[in-house]
């Protein structure tokens, strides 16, 4: 972290402002008691007024929920029940449905489901919103209740309503729970391509992807032609883990950065020498389901020159969370910083732009599919750089080469093309000479 310097004469100047800093500082004392003397007065008249008898606790953190509901999407008071379940997550395994979730103005969006889960596999997408547990409403709610209603014993069913932008009218699913087991990374060769697979980035996502690289090795005999980074529908995680798995991949130079609300607040994270992959051709699949840590690999990869980034603009989760504990059962989830990709660009509702915009044509509805993204989130943290918001919401490009039908790629057999292209891709850059790993990211204009 930088740290501030203050030479003999600032020092002087400093002091001679303390007596006009502490009048504000003073003033705002002032305001800041009389807000809360307001606030105890309310809290005494619910108390001693309200139709029914409410707690102090349940008052309490119905304040605190309040007070960070004012700030963004992704702060947020974790009770005994979602400090419990941040904690599993991150370990890698629950019970449940598969989801991603954030609550919006009292109703439950998706962020995106987990990969082979039973969400993902009846069909639910990222932008619906849940509006019925078992015929029960449960707008207005908490995320908590929500969640703990979603979880349940492995075999038992839910039924699930949601509404979809652009549908007619809702739309019913019938879930049965499973254990849900996050595998970090999964990975296959297919003609002498890697493809690795990053679903999450809980505590062992670095060490599965070096595994990964390790086993497809093995399988090809030590001939792979390049490896395919999937980062599609990964809505994130731990932030040391997507420095670790960018650094697999780089020689030198900055992964990340991220700045807080002082000048001097700035972090930055390296790469240490070594590439797992020896500098093998590498493309990074992404699309508007990939957020935040999954957007600091694409980033990084990216302005490092690195990998070729394929698919379309991700999510644009540029924000980091810090938890902090409250009590041994009780945390705080509060945003602290924007993180910077390697070339000081922000991606903060903007997202990761694709060197190579490939839709899913295996999708039949993919142009007409809604796309959510942290823009259409509200309170979402405003990017300090003005975003052009009639560029980046151009995701589809009418293009030639993208022309096939999912009838056409079915009789090809192919039933992933943005991942067959991808594929081709490695399979084209091996052909070419191999060029030393670039040091020096490129700048953003």
């Amino acid at each position: 972290m930088a740290r501030p310097f203050i030479s003999a004469l600032g020092a002087v100047g400093t002091l001679a402002l303390i007596p006009a800093f502490t009048a504000t500082l003073a003033a705002v004392d002032v305001d800041t008691y009389r807000e809360l003397d307001q606030f105890m007065d309310v809290f005494e008249r619910v108390r001693a007024e309200y139709v029914d008898e409410v707690s102090d606790e349940e008052l309490m953190r119905g304040a605190i929920n309040g007070m960070l509901n004012s700030l963004d999407p992704h702060s947020s008071f974790l009770d005994e029940t979602g400090f419990e379940r941040l904690n599993t997550q991150s370990q890698g395994e629950y019970g449940g449905l598969g989801l991603t979730v954030v609550m919006e103005d009292g109703a439950v969006k998706v962020i995106a489901p987990f990969e082979g889960t039973p969400a993902d596999r009846a069909g639910i997408r990222a932008g619906d919103y849940i509006t019925h547990l078992d015929g029960e409403l449960i707008f207005g709610g908490t995320l908590d209740e929500a969640v703990e209603e979603m979880r349940g014993e492995p075999g038992t069913s839910i039924e699930v309503r949601v509404v979809r932008p652009g549908a007619d009218e809702p739309l019913n699913f019938t879930l049965v729970r499973e254990v849900i087991e996050l595998h970090a990374v999964t990975s296959t060769v297919e003609d002498r391509v890697g493809i690795i697979n990053i679903n999450t980035f809980n505590r062992n996502t670095a060490e599965e992807v070096r595994a990964a690289i390790a086993s497809i090795n093995q399988e090809t005999g030590n001939r792979t032609l390049g490896y395919v980074i999937d980062l599609r529908s990964n809505p994130g995680g731990l932030l040391n883990q997507a420095i670790a798995v960018s650094d697999l991949f780089l020689e030198r130079g900055e992964v990340v950065s991220q700045r807080g609300r002082h000048s001097a607040d700035i972090e930055r994270y390296y790469a240490r020498p070594g590439d797992d992959t020896n500098g093998a051709p590498l493309v990074v699949l992404v699309d508007a389901g990939s957020a935040s840590a999954s957007e600091i690999v694409a980033g990084a990869l990216q302005d490092h020159r690195r990998a070729l980034v394929i698919g379309e603009r991700t999510f644009g989760k540029g924000s980091v969370q810090t938890i902090l504990p409250l009590t041994q059962d009780t945390a705080l989830r509060l945003t602290t910083a924007r993180y910077y990709t390697p070339s000081g660009h922000s991606v903060q509702e903007g997202g990761i732009e694709p060197d190579i915009a490939v839709p899913q044509l295996s999708n039949a509805d993919w142009r007409d599919a809604p796309r959510f993204r942290e823009a259409d989130l509200r309170r979402h943290l405003i990017n300090e750089a003005e975003v052009q918001e009639d560029v980046i919401e151009e995701d589809v490009r009418d293009d030639p080469r993208f022309s096939a039908t999912p009838e056409e790629l079915t009789e090809q057999g192919i039933s992933d093309f943005q991942l067959h292209y991808a594929v081709e891709t490695i399979s084209r850059l091996a052909r070419q000479p191999r060029t030393a790993v670039a040091s020096a990211p490129r700048r953003s204009n």
